[in-house]
């Protein structure tokens, strides 16, 4: 059976490089349950669909910053290849490439995530602005909407609260779970 995967699988492994958010080939990799030299072939066999942009290599210093900010990424720091980063368009474009149902549910979720991600960006810029308090209030429950959709409800344990708590400039996320033990 094919494993679902989760926003917040595809949002925990999202970083930014160049000022860009971006996925590495080898978080894509496993996304997508394949090896990491299997998106890079798909990439290298289909030049056309990757025009600059949409994938780039990482440089040496790059790599070791990312190797250094996210454990995640640790395997990295002993392979001699510069890892790929996949912009937004190019996760896309590697879409038309790969096949079977496990792939077209990782792009489903890959593009679910990334559309989160913006929206929540533009409710908070809209947040600074907005001077009405039912648009602001409006705009807030939306962007807490969004925020507990990204965090899953995975954070809950059994018979414990979790409460986790975001502040931006214009938008403080509080975001709760209880969950009580039901006796199984």
């Amino acid at each position: 059976m094919t494993a679902i995967i989760r926003l917040e699988d595809v949002e925990n492994k999202i970083i930014e490089i160049r000022n860009q958010k971006v996925l590495l080939d080898s978080d894509v990799a496993a996304l997508y349950g394949v090896e990491t030299r299997d998106i890079n072939k798909a990439v290298k066999n289909n030049p056309e669909k990757f025009p600059k942009g949409y994938v780039f290599t990482l440089t040496k210093e790059e790599k070791t910053e990312v190797v250094e900010i996210f454990h995640h990424l640790e395997k990295l720091k002993f392979s001699p290849q510069l890892p790929k980063a996949f912009a937004e368009r190019g996760l896309y474009m590697l879409a038309t490439i790969l096949k079977g149902s496990k792939a077209t549910q990782t792009t489903l979720t890959i593009i679910e995530t990334f559309a989160r991600i913006k929206q929540l960006s533009r409710n908070i810029k809209e947040l600074s602005e907005v001077k009405d308090d039912k648009n602001k209030k409006n705009l807030m429950q939306k962007s807490g909407e969004i925020i507990a959709e990204l965090l899953g409800d995975d954070l809950a344990l059994n018979e414990t609260e979790t409460t986790i708590e975001i502040n931006f400039a214009v938008l403080k996320f509080k975001h709760t779970v209880k969950k009580k033990n039901d006796g199984k």
